[in-house]
Protein backbone atom coordinates (compact mmCIF):
# COMPACT_ATOMS: atom_id res chain seq x y z
CA UNK A 1 0.00 0.00 0.00
CA UNK A 2 1.88 3.05 -1.17
CA UNK A 3 2.22 5.93 1.46
CA UNK A 4 -0.96 8.25 2.24
CA UNK A 5 -1.92 12.08 3.64
CA UNK A 6 -1.77 13.59 6.70
CA UNK A 7 -3.09 11.54 9.91
CA UNK A 8 -4.45 12.66 13.13
CA UNK A 9 -5.39 10.59 15.82
CA UNK A 10 -6.21 11.69 20.14
CA UNK A 11 -7.41 10.05 22.42
CA UNK A 12 -11.15 10.54 23.90
CA UNK A 13 -10.59 9.48 27.31
CA UNK A 14 -13.80 7.88 29.38
CA UNK A 15 -12.01 6.42 32.51
CA UNK A 16 -8.14 7.14 33.53
CA UNK A 17 -6.93 5.50 35.45
CA UNK A 18 -8.53 1.87 35.23
CA UNK A 19 -7.24 -0.06 37.77
CA UNK A 20 -7.65 -3.78 37.56
CA UNK A 21 -5.86 -6.11 40.53
CA UNK A 22 -3.42 -8.13 38.33
CA UNK A 23 -4.24 -11.38 39.45
CA UNK A 24 -7.94 -10.48 38.00
CA UNK A 25 -6.50 -9.35 34.73
CA UNK A 26 -3.88 -12.00 34.38
CA UNK A 27 -4.55 -14.63 36.52
CA UNK A 28 -1.47 -16.67 37.56
CA UNK A 29 0.58 -13.70 37.14
CA UNK A 30 3.29 -11.97 39.34
CA UNK A 31 4.71 -8.65 40.26
CA UNK A 32 7.78 -10.47 40.41
CA UNK A 33 7.83 -11.49 36.81
CA UNK A 34 7.72 -8.24 35.85
CA UNK A 35 9.99 -7.23 38.40
CA UNK A 36 13.43 -6.32 36.14
CA UNK A 37 11.01 -3.96 34.05
CA UNK A 38 10.00 -1.84 37.08
CA UNK A 39 11.29 1.04 35.86
CA UNK A 40 9.36 0.99 32.19
CA UNK A 41 6.15 0.01 33.86
CA UNK A 42 5.73 1.75 37.41
CA UNK A 43 3.35 4.55 38.08
CA UNK A 44 1.95 4.66 34.40
CA UNK A 45 1.04 1.13 33.96
CA UNK A 46 1.60 -1.11 36.75
CA UNK A 47 0.65 0.20 40.63
CA UNK A 48 2.68 -2.19 42.13
CA UNK A 49 1.87 -0.88 45.81
CA UNK A 50 -1.84 -2.22 45.13
CA UNK A 51 -0.81 -4.97 42.64
CA UNK A 52 -3.60 -2.87 39.90
CA UNK A 53 -2.68 -3.21 36.12
CA UNK A 54 -3.25 0.79 35.40
CA UNK A 55 -5.27 0.98 31.45
CA UNK A 56 -7.91 3.46 30.43
CA UNK A 57 -10.90 3.14 29.03
CA UNK A 58 -11.01 5.35 25.63
CA UNK A 59 -11.75 5.89 21.95
CA UNK A 60 -9.65 6.56 19.55
CA UNK A 61 -10.56 9.62 16.95
CA UNK A 62 -9.12 9.10 14.05
CA UNK A 63 -9.08 11.71 10.66
CA UNK A 64 -7.46 9.84 7.40
CA UNK A 65 -8.06 10.05 3.95
CA UNK A 66 -11.40 12.06 4.46
CA UNK A 67 -13.00 10.07 7.43
CA UNK A 68 -13.49 11.01 10.93
CA UNK A 69 -13.38 7.45 12.50
CA UNK A 70 -13.99 7.13 15.94
CA UNK A 71 -12.47 3.25 17.06
CA UNK A 72 -14.76 1.93 20.06
CA UNK A 73 -16.87 3.26 22.41
CA UNK A 74 -16.12 2.90 25.81
CA UNK A 75 -18.82 2.27 28.49
CA UNK A 76 -21.83 5.04 27.52
CA UNK A 77 -24.38 6.55 30.15
CA UNK A 78 -27.16 4.92 31.68
CA UNK A 79 -26.33 0.98 30.96
CA UNK A 80 -27.26 -1.05 33.56
CA UNK A 81 -23.82 -2.83 34.37
CA UNK A 82 -24.63 -3.86 38.05
CA UNK A 83 -21.67 -6.30 38.32
CA UNK A 84 -19.26 -3.29 37.64
CA UNK A 85 -20.32 -0.75 39.91
CA UNK A 86 -17.96 2.15 38.08
CA UNK A 87 -19.84 1.55 34.92
CA UNK A 88 -23.31 1.20 35.80
CA UNK A 89 -26.18 3.69 35.48
CA UNK A 90 -23.49 6.37 34.20
CA UNK A 91 -24.54 9.90 34.04
CA UNK A 92 -23.31 13.37 33.22
CA UNK A 93 -19.34 11.79 31.74
CA UNK A 94 -17.23 13.94 30.16
CA UNK A 95 -16.99 11.88 27.59
CA UNK A 96 -19.15 13.59 24.60
CA UNK A 97 -17.19 16.97 26.25
CA UNK A 98 -13.46 15.07 25.72
CA UNK A 99 -14.87 14.73 21.80
CA UNK A 100 -15.88 18.17 21.38
CA UNK A 101 -12.52 19.15 22.81
CA UNK A 102 -11.11 18.05 19.76
CA UNK A 103 -13.16 19.51 17.59
CA UNK A 104 -15.81 17.07 16.91
CA UNK A 105 -19.62 16.22 17.71
CA UNK A 106 -21.04 13.08 17.50
CA UNK A 107 -22.80 13.80 14.15
CA UNK A 108 -19.68 14.54 12.54
CA UNK A 109 -18.49 11.07 12.73
CA UNK A 110 -18.30 9.35 9.15
CA UNK A 111 -17.55 5.37 10.78
CA UNK A 112 -17.60 3.75 14.04
CA UNK A 113 -15.32 1.32 14.11
CA UNK A 114 -15.85 -1.82 16.52
CA UNK A 115 -13.14 -3.64 17.37
CA UNK A 116 -15.16 -5.93 19.44
CA UNK A 117 -18.21 -6.39 21.26
CA UNK A 118 -17.12 -6.35 24.93
CA UNK A 119 -19.28 -3.69 26.89
CA UNK A 120 -16.33 -1.14 27.29
CA UNK A 121 -16.17 -0.99 23.96
CA UNK A 122 -19.39 -0.55 22.21
CA UNK A 123 -21.28 1.35 25.27
CA UNK A 124 -21.61 4.96 23.92
CA UNK A 125 -22.72 3.49 20.72
CA UNK A 126 -25.95 4.11 21.92
CA UNK A 127 -27.91 6.75 23.38
CA UNK A 128 -31.02 6.93 25.84
CA UNK A 129 -33.35 9.02 23.78
CA UNK A 130 -37.05 8.60 25.51
CA UNK A 131 -36.82 5.15 26.85
CA UNK A 132 -35.40 4.09 23.62
CA UNK A 133 -31.46 3.01 22.51
CA UNK A 134 -30.64 5.02 19.34
CA UNK A 135 -27.47 5.42 17.75
CA UNK A 136 -25.30 8.14 19.57
CA UNK A 137 -23.77 8.96 16.06
CA UNK A 138 -26.27 8.73 13.46
CA UNK A 139 -24.17 10.09 10.69
CA UNK A 140 -21.91 7.28 11.43
CA UNK A 141 -21.84 3.43 9.56
CA UNK A 142 -20.60 1.37 12.25
CA UNK A 143 -18.42 -1.32 11.32
CA UNK A 144 -17.86 -4.64 13.05
CA UNK A 145 -17.04 -8.31 12.44
CA UNK A 146 -20.00 -10.53 11.35
CA UNK A 147 -18.66 -13.04 13.44
CA UNK A 148 -18.41 -11.11 16.78
CA UNK A 149 -22.03 -9.84 16.12
CA UNK A 150 -23.08 -13.79 15.55
CA UNK A 151 -20.90 -14.27 19.21
CA UNK A 152 -22.68 -12.03 20.93
CA UNK A 153 -26.36 -12.70 19.53
CA UNK A 154 -25.71 -16.66 20.84
CA UNK A 155 -24.67 -14.92 24.54
CA UNK A 156 -27.73 -12.91 24.83
CA UNK A 157 -30.02 -15.63 23.70
CA UNK A 158 -28.31 -18.03 25.90
CA UNK A 159 -28.24 -15.52 28.61
CA UNK A 160 -29.35 -11.95 28.53
CA UNK A 161 -27.51 -10.64 30.76
CA UNK A 162 -24.02 -12.12 29.04
CA UNK A 163 -21.17 -9.56 28.40
CA UNK A 164 -23.14 -7.07 31.09
CA UNK A 165 -26.29 -7.00 28.86
CA UNK A 166 -24.55 -5.16 26.15
CA UNK A 167 -25.62 -6.50 23.33
CA UNK A 168 -29.47 -5.79 23.49
CA UNK A 169 -28.65 -1.89 24.09
CA UNK A 170 -25.48 -1.41 21.90
CA UNK A 171 -25.25 -3.74 19.66
CA UNK A 172 -28.79 -4.89 18.57
CA UNK A 173 -30.61 -1.32 18.14
CA UNK A 174 -28.01 -0.79 15.77
CA UNK A 175 -28.98 -3.76 13.95
CA UNK A 176 -32.27 -3.43 14.02
CA UNK A 177 -32.09 0.82 11.92
CA UNK A 178 -29.46 -0.73 9.38
CA UNK A 179 -27.00 1.44 11.11
CA UNK A 180 -24.50 -1.91 11.57
CA UNK A 181 -21.59 -3.16 8.48
CA UNK A 182 -20.28 -6.48 8.25
CA UNK A 183 -15.91 -6.23 7.40
CA UNK A 184 -13.85 -8.41 6.38
CA UNK A 185 -10.44 -8.68 6.47
CA UNK A 186 -7.97 -6.67 4.08
CA UNK A 187 -11.08 -3.94 3.41
CA UNK A 188 -9.92 -0.44 3.24
CA UNK A 189 -12.72 1.48 4.99
CA UNK A 190 -10.91 4.82 3.96
CA UNK A 191 -7.87 6.15 2.03
CA UNK A 192 -4.68 4.02 3.46
CA UNK A 193 -6.79 2.06 6.72
CA UNK A 194 -7.59 -1.78 5.79
CA UNK A 195 -8.79 -4.31 8.40
CA UNK A 196 -7.03 -7.09 10.11
CA UNK A 197 -7.89 -10.18 11.53
CA UNK A 198 -6.85 -10.51 15.37
CA UNK A 199 -8.57 -12.88 17.25
CA UNK A 200 -8.49 -14.86 20.48
CA UNK A 201 -9.14 -12.43 23.27
CA UNK A 202 -12.62 -12.36 21.21
CA UNK A 203 -13.53 -14.21 18.15
CA UNK A 204 -14.56 -11.51 15.37
CA UNK A 205 -12.04 -9.17 16.94
CA UNK A 206 -10.74 -6.74 14.37
CA UNK A 207 -7.61 -4.11 14.13
CA UNK A 208 -7.30 -0.99 11.87
CA UNK A 209 -3.92 -1.44 10.01
CA UNK A 210 -3.31 2.51 8.98
CA UNK A 211 -0.68 3.87 7.01
CA UNK A 212 0.26 7.69 6.66
CA UNK A 213 2.50 10.20 4.77
CA UNK A 214 5.90 8.98 4.68
CA UNK A 215 4.82 5.14 4.92
CA UNK A 216 4.32 5.55 8.96
CA UNK A 217 2.29 2.20 9.82
CA UNK A 218 0.14 2.29 12.78
CA UNK A 219 -2.48 -0.35 14.15
CA UNK A 220 -5.19 -0.31 16.23
CA UNK A 221 -5.12 -3.76 17.32
CA UNK A 222 -8.21 -3.74 20.47
CA UNK A 223 -7.24 -6.31 22.94
CA UNK A 224 -4.89 -8.12 21.43
CA UNK A 225 -2.77 -6.34 23.70
CA UNK A 226 -4.17 -4.73 27.21
CA UNK A 227 -0.87 -3.49 28.40
CA UNK A 228 2.44 -3.09 28.29
CA UNK A 229 3.28 -5.97 30.37
CA UNK A 230 2.55 -8.16 28.20
CA UNK A 231 5.14 -7.47 25.78
CA UNK A 232 7.31 -8.28 28.56
CA UNK A 233 5.20 -11.69 29.01
CA UNK A 234 3.29 -12.48 26.10
CA UNK A 235 2.49 -15.56 27.42
CA UNK A 236 0.34 -13.75 29.71
CA UNK A 237 -3.52 -13.82 28.14
CA UNK A 238 -6.33 -11.62 30.12
CA UNK A 239 -9.00 -13.52 31.89
CA UNK A 240 -11.70 -12.25 29.28
CA UNK A 241 -10.08 -13.69 26.65
CA UNK A 242 -12.44 -15.97 24.96
CA UNK A 243 -9.65 -18.47 23.43
CA UNK A 244 -6.69 -18.04 25.52
CA UNK A 245 -4.15 -19.64 22.85
CA UNK A 246 -5.15 -17.87 20.31
CA UNK A 247 -4.76 -15.14 22.29
CA UNK A 248 -1.03 -15.15 22.76
CA UNK A 249 -0.40 -16.44 19.10
CA UNK A 250 -1.68 -13.34 17.63
CA UNK A 251 0.08 -11.33 20.50
CA UNK A 252 2.87 -12.70 19.48
CA UNK A 253 2.89 -12.46 15.52
CA UNK A 254 1.98 -8.75 16.13
CA UNK A 255 4.89 -8.08 18.31
CA UNK A 256 6.95 -9.65 15.74
CA UNK A 257 5.35 -7.60 12.97
CA UNK A 258 5.77 -4.56 15.31
CA UNK A 259 9.27 -5.04 16.06
CA UNK A 260 10.29 -5.85 12.52
CA UNK A 261 8.48 -2.76 10.95
CA UNK A 262 9.16 -0.40 13.76
CA UNK A 263 5.07 -0.64 13.34
CA UNK A 264 2.99 1.93 15.78
CA UNK A 265 0.95 0.03 18.09
CA UNK A 266 -2.35 1.31 19.35
CA UNK A 267 -4.03 -1.18 21.98
CA UNK A 268 -7.57 0.01 23.15
CA UNK A 269 -6.62 0.56 26.73
CA UNK A 270 -2.93 1.87 26.77
CA UNK A 271 -2.66 4.81 28.68
CA UNK A 272 -0.10 6.92 26.41
CA UNK A 273 -0.70 7.29 22.55
CA UNK A 274 1.24 5.34 20.98
CA UNK A 275 3.69 1.66 21.49
CA UNK A 276 6.43 0.35 19.65
CA UNK A 277 8.04 -2.59 20.31
CA UNK A 278 12.02 -3.66 19.99
CA UNK A 279 13.51 -7.49 19.78
CA UNK A 280 16.07 -8.23 21.72
CA UNK A 281 17.38 -11.04 23.92
CA UNK A 282 14.56 -13.91 24.60
CA UNK A 283 12.02 -11.70 23.90
CA UNK A 284 10.54 -7.96 23.44
CA UNK A 285 10.07 -4.30 25.07
CA UNK A 286 8.02 -1.49 24.53
CA UNK A 287 8.75 1.77 23.92
CA UNK A 288 6.04 3.83 24.85
CA UNK A 289 5.49 7.33 23.57
CA UNK A 290 3.20 9.87 25.99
Amino acid sequence: MPGRGKVTIERIVDIDPFPLPLGLLFPGASLEALGEHRTTLDGAHVDWANGTILLAVQSHLVRAGGKTILIDTCVGEHKQRPVRPEWHDRASTRYLANLKACGCTPDDIDIVMCTHLHADHVGWNTRLDNGQWVPTFKNARYMMSAREVDERAGEAAAKPQANHGSYQDSVLPLLERGAAHFVETGEEIADGGKILALPGHAPGQIGLELQSRGNATSVFCGDAIHSPAQVFRPEWSSAFCDDKAQAVATRRALLERAAGEDLRLIPAHLRGSVMRVRAGGNGFSPVIEP
